[in-house]
């Protein structure tokens, strides 16, 4: 398992559950641990890098915590990202071709990206101004 893919302590526990007693588990996860084959450190930063260009920090944050990781364990990660904004900017583009024309397509667009988790004032900052251009 370890070998497709980093693994919080978490979901390594949950999918070793089926495969022997509680204390067998434990005794195998803190042997990886010791090894250095295990890390929710490197698990966070891992999930934040592979997702970061399709959802916004909210949801990232949210996933993390699904994931049974702190997401104080990705900090240093999520502060090289881009700014959200730009983040937001590459999502919208890819989903929608014009800004909202209506205030019923504009609700439909601010929907869509509350859904990947970017924050209310981003969304109105984006959809404002989809271009980027000064103020």
């Amino acid at each position: 398992m370890l070998a497709r893919r980093e693994h919080s302590r978490a979901e390594l526990n949950r999918k070793l559950a089926a495969h022997g007693t509680d204390e067998e588990i434990g005794n195998v996860i803190n042997q990886l641990e010791s090894e250095g084959l295990l890390s929710d450190v490197r698990a966070a930063g891992a999930y934040v890098r592979a997702h970061a260009s399709r959802f916004g920090t909210t949801r990232l944050r949210q996933d993390l915590r699904a994931r049974g990781l702190d997401p104080a364990l990705a900090g240093a990660d999520m502060a090289e990202l881009d700014s959200e904004l730009d983040r937001a900017r590459v999502v919208w583009a890819k989903k929608f071709p014009a800004p909202p024309c209506d205030t019923r397509e504009w609700a439909r667009q601010a929907r869509f990206l509350q859904g990947r988790g970017f924050a209310t004032d981003i969304i109105r900052k984006l959809l404002k101004d989809p271009q980027g251009e000064p103020e």
